[in-house]
């Protein structure tokens, strides 16, 4: 009696990692790690500012309290 015995094929794990910049000074950070050429993960910034998110860097933007503040942070 014959055993065959086979690896598994294994793929190379990574971690998922995302900068998650909330406000005007995690937008700023966020930004800064952009200019900086950071590699390797996912950015999104979250503010109430709408004027401040279209002055990020990242494609992934996130406004928050919209009816509530209406956009004015």
């Amino acid at each position: 009696m014959t055993i065959n015995l086979k690896m598994p094929d294994i793929r190379e794990l990574k971690p998922r990692i995302t900068v998650f910049g909330v406000g005007g000074a995690g937008g700023n950070a966020v930004n800064n790690m952009v200019t900086a050429g950071l590699v390797g993960c996912d950015f999104v910034v979250a503010n109430t500012d709408a004027q401040a998110l279209t002055l990020s860097k990242v494609e992934r933007i996130i406004q928050m309290g919209v009816q509530v503040t209406e956009g004015l942070g």
